[in-house]
């Protein structure tokens, strides 16, 4: 539960926020910890801390990388011996089942205590089967598919000795430019907590105890709090928002991870209101234990802890650890404050015993919920490892859920699904070919020599038609600055070829976007539009190929700018970086054996210059779509529209849906009441599809500027052709609160509320009912 759901008196409120400080306190949280010991834990815990020395203390809030950096600065590898002296509690960046054993072997059998390490890895979308893109993952709006992609993801990375991972992320990410975005479920609140539970769940498993089996993973929700707000959409960069942002929109995907059992977070590496959240005692202390009730640990982000120098708040690493520690960041990741600079610290009075005791008792309870006191072995078995990589089984899942994650944007005409019967097809675009592109951001152990691009996948679907292929613009290979360069690069040299083959096949499949190393962390871009010269490239090629079917595939892992594109492009199919079984999946999509339902978990904008944009806006007193004093004194743009290109959850299918108009149970309700709100939904078309039905609501006058609408439920339904299915939400006041004026606390005032149901945000504000909630 939140702490608060109503109007409350303040010696209530303080009440409320203390029951909800204790572990389990919610029905959700009880259900997750039940069945688990967590005296034998507490037992567990203090015997060890009672033995240990201070180094050893400081050594489990430790984590060091290993062989396989990603990021950041050059590590050196931490040897046995300080395995064996007691001063690592965690590693990074390793994997490999004989690897992982021997590190825990030494920990285990050779170290004074023989406390067993976390081995911690980026296993954020796929370990070696690689799944879509988390961003494109939630374009499915299937909580079941995600749960089960963590859910492998987690069985294939315990298999090859990692019992921790770094993911999900659950930022909220309102702007494009943003690379990161990539990682997470978009913009919106709802929706993003509702797949932060599913993928917690999946890493995790649905109990505590469930921890333990060795096919789970530890999940870490990151970035605790508001990376995604980052200014000018530039990565590492400042925030800056308000309270009642951070408690409507930013928290509550952590809140929801926390709920559904998630042991560990990572600090953000951007400042909130002028505190840095690595140092912020406001997030760990007030928000996440003293109201949460979380009793897992944090983790910093890569370097954080010695960031805090460059941020101005510390004047030197002891400091800053210093800082960081007493603020609630219980571990630091590869810069070696803790260990090396806070026992002077702690000699001195400076850092109180008691605060590196809880962080350790935080560490230690983690490690025991993973069951590795018990088994520390059970996620390093060479013969599993071998059987569980790239299983059949899990190639077949990444195949199903990538085809979920497709968003059909266009279709004039129904250029889209193509004839499996041509004698020609042309495929343009080097990210068709693009195996590593296909594999996005943060693609785990996953290797190109794996994934099945699209043109390969193309053509052994189509056996009897004659695939020609041109790359249209530069196929990007080198260094990263050299990637990038070509991915960017205005060279039109291969704009010929291409059009030569668009006038001469039968049908065309245009294959646009971003290449892997565009999107992602540290790949900000100011320019959503298309990279280079692909613009210009889709203008001839479209021009040469006349009447001919030419159906455009997006592949990129963040909302881009198409109005341009738009405005010439029959059929435009969004695909995303969709892993290992991305070729097979978009052929699927494109020959008409998968009828895409996918929805947009983000906003497409018409114009860059539009972000951030997001459905979920403020009204402002003077909005564009109100007469005012005449059109010019209101809030728009001179030289492009205020409406996005594509809103939030569009998406279209091979058939069509109708919608009637919404129904409710009751148009009056009290605080303990609720109403059902139904809607029939009817599939018009000639074949089966899966519609997203979305219901939104609005708050048509309270205390706070409300949003124009927000999310509060979604379902996918099946329907044959002809078929009518209803479709029923239940509302109640808990699902209308907002962030209190007078008193900080969830609230909801009594008044009416207007709902909203249809196939997009966009779609539903044409169909509405209200309500009214009484005192």
């Amino acid at each position: 539960m939140r702490p608060v759901n109503r109007p409350l008196p303040l010696f209530a409120l303080l009440l409320a926020v203390a029951a909800s400080a204790q572990p389990g306190a919610s029905p959700q949280r009880a259900a997750f910890y039940a069945g688990y010991d967590l005296d034998a834990e507490a037992a567990l815990v203090e015997d060890l801390l009672s033995r240990m020395t201070l180094d050893e203390k400081l050594g489990q809030l430790t984590q060091y990388t290993g062989q396989w950096a990603v990021t950041g600065p050059a590590v050196p590898e931490t040897g046995e011996d300080e395995i064996r002296a007691g001063r690592v509690g965690s590693f990074l960046n390793v994997y490999g089942a004989d690897y992982t054993r021997r590190a825990q072997e030494v920990a285990v059998e050779e170290s004074r205590l023989g406390i067993p390490l976390l081995i911690g890895y980026d296993v954020v979308h796929g370990f070696r089967t690689v799944f879509p893109v988390p961003l494109a993952e939630t374009a499915s709006w299937n909580l079941d598919a995600a749960e089960m992609a963590a859910r492998i993801a987690a069985r294939e990375a315990a298999a090859s000795g990692i019992n921790w991972t770094f993911a999900p992320m659950v930022d909220i990410a309102r702007d494009g430019r943003w690379g990161r975005i990539v990682e997470g479920a978009g913009e919106d609140p709802f929706l993003g907590s509702r797949f932060a539970e599913a993928r917690v769940r999946g890493f995790q498993g649905h109990t505590l105890p469930g921890l333990a089996s060795d096919s789970t993973v530890v999940a870490t929700a990151k970035h605790f709090a508001g990376y995604g707000f980052a200014e000018g959409g530039r990565d590492y960069n400042t925030t800056d928002f308000s309270e009642r942002t951070l408690r409507e929109v930013v928290l509550p995907p952590f809140y929801a991870a926390v709920e559904a059992g998630a042991q560990t977070l990572m600090s953000a590496f951007n400042e909130i209101g002028g505190v840095p959240a690595t140092a912020s005692e406001h997030l760990y202390g007030d928000i996440l234990r003293d109201e949460w009730g979380f009793d897992g640990f944090v983790i910093a982000d890569y370097t954080a802890v010695r960031e805090l120098m460059w941020h101005g708040i510390a004047a030197d690493s002891a400091e800053a650890g210093r800082r960081a520690l007493s603020a609630g960041v219980d571990m630091s990741m590869v810069d070696g404050i803790y260990a090396r600079n806070l026992p002077a610290l702690v000699e001195s009075g400076d850092l109180p015993m008691a605060v590196v005791d809880e962080a350790v008792r935080r560490v230690l309870r983690v490690k025991r919920r993973a069951g590795l006191f018990e088994d520390p072995y059970r996620y390093s078995d060479a013969e599993r490892e071998a059987r569980t990589l790239l299983a059949d089984a899990h190639r077949a899942a990444a195949r199903d859920v990538a085809r979920q994650s497709v968003v059909l944007l266009k279709n004039d005409g129904d250029v889209l699904p193509l004839r499996r019967d041509l004698p020609t097809l042309a495929v343009i675009g080097a990210l068709a070919a693009d195996s590593t592109s296909a594999m996005g951001s943060w693609a785990g152990a996953g290797r190109w020599t794996e994934t099945t691009p699209i043109l390969p996948a193309l053509r052994a679907a189509l056996p009897n038609t004659d695939v020609r292929y041109a790359p249209g613009y530069p196929v990007v290979r080198g260094t990263f600055l050299e990637m990038v360069d070509l991915a960017l690069s205005m060279d039109t040299s291969g704009h010929a070829e291409a059009v030569r083959l668009a006038a001469e096949a039968d049908a065309v499949v245009l294959v646009l976007g971003e290449h892997r190393e565009l999107t992602g962390e540290a790949a900000s871009r100011a320019s959503t539009e298309l990279p280079g010269a692909q613009l210009e490239l889709a203008r001839r090629v479209i021009e040469a190929a006349g009447d001919t079917p030419v159906a455009v595939v997006l592949t990129n892992g963040r909302p881009l700018a198409l109005a341009d594109l738009d405005a010439i492009a029959p059929s435009i199919l969004e695909v995303w970086h969709l892993g290992t079984e991305m070729g097979p999946a978009v052929a699927d999509v494109l020959l008409g054996y998968h009828n895409p339902g996918g929805k947009l978990p983000v906003t497409f904008p018409a114009a860059t210059g539009q972000e951030p944009i997001y459905y979920n806006r403020k009204r402002t007193g003077r909005p564009h779509d109100v007469p005012y004093a005449s059109d010019k004194y209101v809030s728009r743009y001179l030289d492009v529209p205020v409406e996005p290109l594509y809103p939030f959850g569009h998406g279209l299918s091979y058939t069509t849906f109708a919608y009637a108009e919404p129904t409710l149970s009751a148009t009056e309700i009290g605080i303990d009441g609720s109403v059902e709100v139904s809607v029939d939904v009817t599939n018009t078309g000639d074949r089966a599809g899966v519609e997203v039905v979305q219901l939104y609501v609005h708050d048509e006058e309270r205390s706070t500027t409300p949003p124009v609408q927000e999310l509060k439920g979604f379902e996918r339904v099946e329907l044959a052709p002809g078929e009518t299915r209803t479709v029923t939400f239940t509302l109640a006041p808990d699902d209308l609160l907002f962030w209190g004026m007078d008193v900080p606390a969830w609230t909801v005032e009594p008044g009416w509320f207007t709902v909203m149901v249809g196939g997009s945000s966009l779609d539903a504000m044409s169909r509405t009912a209200r309500f009214e909630l009484t005192d």
